[in-house]
C-alpha cells in the first residue's frame, strides 16, 4: 500500500472509534504529516483525550499522557538526574519522562504554572530538553496534543502568544450532532460488553516509517507562485503597515508571525496530499486557515468589547484578501 492508502485506512478506523468529530481527526492527522504540534480546545467529553489514544493505538508508537496540575514540576515532565549511590561508577543517571514517548497529550495544559509549561514548550521547539547541563534528543517522530477548556478558567494559567505560536494548529470542537451522539451511545455500551467497534476490526498498526515517506510525498507537492504569494498577503494583512486595506482592522492588536505564514504553507501541502492532489489550490489554503491563524491573531480590547472573535478576524481576511 502507499502512504497515501495507509493514512486513509488510519483515518477510517479513527473515525470508527471518534464518531462525531471528523475535522479533529483529520486535523490531528494533519499536524503528524506536517511534523507539528496541535492544542485543542473544547468542553469536557468530547473525545479529545479518546482521539489522541486511538491515534497511538493505530500506529506503531510510544504514547503517555501528562495530567497538568497546578502543582506539576517541570521534571515531572522532561525527567530527572536520580543519584545510584557512591560504589556507582557513575553517580547519577538520567531517568526519563513522559515527554519521551512519539505521542503525547499534554491535558488541560492551561492548568500548569509557567515553567512547567515552557519545559513542555521548549521541548515543542527543539526536539530535546536539557537536564543538569545534559542535552537529550527526543524520538524523530515526536508530535504533542495539548488540550485546554475554555470555560473553567479559574486557577488556570493561559498561555502567552508567544507560547500559543508554538503550535502548528489551534484547532476548536464543539459538541457532535444528534444522531452522531446516539452512534456513540451504542460504541461505548457495546465495549462495555466487550464488543468490538469496526476500528479494531484491522490489527495492523501504521509504521513510522510510512509517516517519513508520506513527508517527504508532501514536500513535494507543488505550490504555485500566485498561492505562495497569497499566503504572504494573508498574513501581511494583519500588520500594522497594511491594515487599511482591512475593514475590521481596530480589531487587530498584534499581527500574525512568520510562523504563520510557515504553518499555512505546511498544513496546505499536508491538505492538498490528504485529498490525493498534487498541487495546491486556493481551496486547501482556506480550508487550513482558521485553524493555523486563529491562536496568532492579537485582538484589541475594541474587538473583546464588540464580542469579534479571531475567526471573524480570518473570515474578513479570505473575503477582502484576493490572489494577485
Amino acid at each position: 500500500m502507499t502512504p497515501h492508502e495507509n493514512l486513509q485506512l488510519l483515518k477510517e478506523q479513527m473515525e470508527a472509534a471518534i464518531i462525531g468529530q471528523p475535522a479533529m481527526v483529520e486535523r490531528l492527522l494533519l499536524t503528524l504529516l506536517c511534523d507539528g504540534n496541535i492544542l485543542v480546545e473544547g468542553l469536557p467529553g468530547l473525545a479529545k483525550t479518546r482521539a489522541v489514544k486511538s491515534l497511538a493505538e493505530n500506529m506503531e508508537v510510544d504514547f503517555s499522557r501528562v495530567q497538568f496540575t497546578p502543582d506539576l514540576l517541570p521534571s515531572d515532565i522532561t525527567g530527572s538526574e536520580t543519584y545510584l549511590g557512591e560504589r556507582s561508577t557513575e553517580r547519577f543517571a538520567f531517568q526519563p519522562g513522559p515527554i519521551f514517548a512519539n505521542v503525547v497529550l499534554a491535558d488541560e495544559i492551561n492548568r500548569a504554572p509557567a515553567k512547567v509549561q515552557a519545559a513542555l514548550l521548549e521541548a515543542m521547539e527543539e526536539r530535546q530538553i536539557t537536564v543538569a547541563g545534559k542535552t537529550h534528543q527526543l524520538p524523530n517522530l515526536f508530535m504533542v496534543m495539548a488540550t485546554q477548556n475554555p470555560q473553567e478558567q479559574e486557577g488556570t494559567y493561559p498561555l502567552p502568544e508567544a507560547q500559543m505560536d508554538r503550535f502548528l494548529m489551534h484547532v476548536f470542537i464543539t459538541h457532535p450532532e444528534p444522531t452522531a451522539e446516539l452512534e456513540i451511545i451504542r460504541l461505548v455500551r457495546g465495549e462495555r460488553e466487550g464488543r468490538k467497534h469496526p476500528g479494531d476490526r484491522t490489527p495492523r498498526r501504521l509504521r513510522q516509517a510510512t509517516i517519513f515517506e508520506a513527508r517527504r510525498e508532501i514536500a513535494r507537492v507543488e505550490i504555485s507562485p500566485a498561492i505562495e504569494r497569497y499566503l504572504v498577503d494573508l498574513v501581511a494583512a494583519t500588520r500594522s503597515n497594511h491594515l487599511d486595506s482591512l475593514p475590521n482592522a481596530r480589531y487587530i492588536q498584534v499581527g500574525v508571525s512568520p510562523r504563520g505564514t510557515l504553518a499555512l504553507d505546511k498544513c496546505a501541502r499536508g491538505h492538498a496530499w490528504m485529498q490525493g492532489r498534487e498541487q495546491v489550490n486556493i481551496e486547501d489554503v482556506r480550508a487550513v486557515a482558521h485553524d493555523c491563524l486563529r491562536h496568532r491573531i492579537g485582538l484589541s480590547f475594541e474587538a473583546n468589547a464588540d464580542g469579534i472573535t479571531s475567526d471573524d478576524v480570518i473570515d474578513s481576511l479570505l473575503q477582502n484578501v484576493a490572489i494577485a
